[in-house]
C-alpha cells in the first residue's frame, strides 16, 4: 500500500554532521568579532615551515590564520591544508585559506580570503555556502562594494610599501585606511609594511587586527606574534 505524500511533500531532513557544520560556522563567524592578531604563513622568507609558524603564532595568541600557498602543488596544499586545519580546531583559531576555495571546501576550512583578481566573490560564496570570505581592498569603493556583496571581513592592504607580496601595488596610507573603517561596518584587518615601530598608528587608525608578516615569521614567531597581540588588547586604552 503506498502511503500518500502530503500536498507540500518531504520536509528536508538536516543531518547531523550538516548541523554540526552550521554550528561551527556560526561560530567562527561570531569569533571573527573578537579577532586580534591575523597570522598569514609565508613559506618564501619564514626559516620554518608552515606547521611550525602557525603553532608557534597559535602559542604567541593569533586567532585567526590564513595559509598563503601560491607556489606548491594542489596535493601539498591539500596535505598541509588538512593538519593545518586540524591544529587550528584544537586552538580554537579561525582558519582561512589564501585564494584556493576548492582546498578551503574539501578540508572544511572556515573560510576563504580572495582579492581583487581571483575567484569572484560570487562565485565563491556559491562554493562554500555559509563559511567566512574576506576579501582585499585597496579603497573606500572597492571596500563598501565588497560588504554589500556580503563579505564578512576586509584585508585592507598595503597601508605602507612592502616586499611581502610582489604585485601588493602601491600604498594606501592611514588616511584612507580611516576612510574605509568610516564606510563599513564589518572588521578590518590591515596589511602591508607593519611593523613594531608603525602598529600602533594602524590600530589608532581603525584596524580591528593587523597582519605582519615579515615582522614575524622569522625567529621566535610566538614571541613576535605576542607583541602584536598586546598591541591590539590595548586597542581603544
Amino acid at each position: 500500500m503506498r502511503h500518500r505524500l502530503r500536498p507540500y511533500g518531504k520536509l528536508p531532513v538536516i543531518s547531523q554532521r550538516a548541523k554540526k557544520l552550521n554550528r561551527s560556522n556560526a561560530m567562527a563567524k561570531k569569533n571573527l568579532q573578537n579577532i586580534s592578531f591575523y597570522f598569514i604563513t609565508d613559506r618564501e622568507i619564514s626559516d620554518k615551515d608552515e606547521i611550525t609558524q602557525v603553532k608557534e603564532a597559535l602559542r604567541g595568541g593569533a586567532n585567526i590564520i590564513q595559509y598563503r600557498d601560491k607556489n606548491s602543488s594542489k596535493e601539498v596544499l591539500l596535505q598541509t591544508a588538512s593538519k593545518l586545519k586540524e591544529i587550528c580546531d584544537e586552538k580554537n583559531a579561525i582558519f582561512i585559506i589564501n585564494d584556493y576555495v576548492d582546498i578551503a571546501y574539501t578540508v572544511d576550512a572556515d573560510g576563504v580570503h580572495i582579492g581583487q583578481d581571483d575567484m569572484a566573490y560570487e562565485q565563491a560564496r556559491n562554493l562554500i555556502k555559509d563559511k567566512i570570505i574576506g576579501v582585499t581592498v585597496h579603497n573606500v569603493e572597492e571596500a563598501v562594494k565588497a560588504e554589500t556583496m556580503g563579505a564578512d571581513y576586509l584585508g585592507v592592504s598595503p597601508i605602507f610599501s612592502t616586499s611581502t607580496k610582489k604585485d601588493a601595488g602601491k600604498a594606501i596610507g592611514l588616511e584612507l585606511l580611516k576612510e574605509i573603517k568610516k564606510s563599513v561596518s564589518i572588521p578590518i584587518a590591515a596589511i602591508g609594511g607593519i611593523n613594531t615601530d608603525n602598529v600602533d598608528s594602524v590600530i589608532k587608525a581603525g584596524a580591528d587586527s593587523v597582519c605582519a608578516i615579515s615582522a614575524t615569521v622569522i625567529g621566535d614567531i610566538a614571541s613576535k606574534v605576542s607583541f602584536f597581540v598586546n598591541k591590539l588588547k590595548m586597542k581603544g586604552n
